[in-house]
């Protein structure tokens, strides 16, 4: 196995269990326990993990965006139940526009069965998810491939987004806190968020319970910058009011 594919599975690790433990790394992964506190290193100097006697644990606040495949499997269920409620709220015909969040990909997949969509996107993984669709148009951005998080990043994508009008946009975040609002890792993938809130009609927040109550690094927008938050499950009461408060509809699975 090579080094990068381990530092991956801890990094997966890391996030499912939040600390790992250098003597069970090493027995799992067949390498000497120097092997896994190399690795460990390396992940903390990536911003990922916070060295610990005899392991590591996540670092909560990094804004570093993690791999493609660590966020895939964060919360799988959690991500199919919405989307399966954000299919319902999209119509034959729609213009839209999807971030390139993990969430997003599930979306996609879940919409294939609609007809004439247009699709707008900085992500890689859902121009692949959805190549072998017929009958919609697919447009991706432009700019710099940010290979972790498989998306397309920079000022001509920025620019590409913002020369763009959609009915409805869809997007995850990081966290999302009744004060801070809604927030993300970086300015790099926030930004985008940013213009696909200008760009739309409707937006819709796609958002599993875990981020409830989190905030990260860079604020995207107040919590008045969405129309729609679709979630898991039904937020807690200090939500719902915050919600109503604000003409925020919020779609959960009952």
């Amino acid at each position: 196995m090579l080094a990068a594919e381990r530092r991956s599975l801890i990094l997966e690790k890391v996030h499912e269990n939040k600390t790992v433990v250098v003597s069970e790394l090493s027995k799992e992964f067949d390498v000497s326990e120097e092997t896994i506190r190399r690795d460990l290193d390396k992940l903390e100097e990536d911003g990922h993990v916070i060295k610990s006697y005899g392991g590591a644990v996540i670092n909560e606040k990094s804004s570093i965006d993690l791999p493609f495949n660590v966020r895939w499997k964060a919360n799988p269920k959690g991500k199919q139940r919405i989307a399966e409620l954000i299919s319902k709220e999209i119509e034959d015909g729609d213009h839209i526009m999807l971030d390139a969040s993990t969430t997003a990909v599930f979306i996609a997949k879940n919409i294939k069965q609609k007809r004439h969509l247009t699709v707008i996107t900085n992500s890689i993984e859902i121009l692949l998810e959805l190549a072998d669709v017929s009958g919609w148009d697919i447009i991706v951005t432009g700019g710099l491939l940010k290979t972790g998080s498989m998306s397309m990043i920079g000022k001509k994508a920025l620019d590409s987004l913002s020369s763009y009008h959609v009915d409805k946009a869809f997007f995850s975040c990081k966290g999302i806190d009744r004060k801070q609002g809604i927030t993300d890792g970086n300015d790099e993938t926030g930004g985008m968020k940013q213009i696909m809130i200008e760009a739309a009609d409707k937006v819709y927040l796609a958002v599993d319970s875990s981020k409830f109550d989190k905030t990260a690094f860079s604020r995207i927008s107040g919590l008045s910058g969405v129309d729609v938050v679709v979630t898991d499950k039904k937020p807690a009461a200090a939500w719902m009011e915050t919600f109503q408060e604000l003409k925020i509809e919020c779609i959960y699975r009952e």
